[in-house]
């Protein structure tokens, strides 16, 4: 057995559920029960959407899975892991090294040619 122990969890009451009418083919079933779904997570701003199934349950799955392989999610984790392993300050420092104003030049286009910002 293994020692290790998860940094997080994300669980479906982290996220913001939206059911809807799911529209497309499919007549009368369609018009009459809410099968799509939705999920938001709220800290990342992550979205998974489904609509391919008839259940509710089913869409449900699959939304959240959509959810979780998503871009931003997969950024939001990232974050999340550096935080909590104490990582994050040491990125932090490196971006505002980075960052710092004698590492960036800034250019501007002034009559169709670029010139830099402390040329003008």
């Amino acid at each position: 057995m293994s020692d290790r122990k998860p940094l997080f969890s994300v669980t479906l009451a982290d996220c913001r559920v939206d059911t809807f009418r799911s529209g497309g083919p499919g007549g009368q079933h369609q018009n009459k029960t809410e099968s799509g779904v939705r999920i938001t997570h709220i800290k990342s701003g992550a979205v998974g959407e489904s609509r391919e199934g008839r259940s509710q349950h089913d869409n449900k799955r699959t939304a959240f899975r959509r959810m979780a392989e998503s871009a931003v999610f997969r950024k939001w984790q990232r974050l999340e892991a550096a935080r909590a392993t104490g990582r994050l300050a040491e990125i932090e420092r490196e971006v505002d090294r980075t960052m710092h104003p004698g590492n960036i030049r800034v250019e501007a286009q002034v009559d169709g040619k670029w010139t830099e910002e402390s040329e003008r």
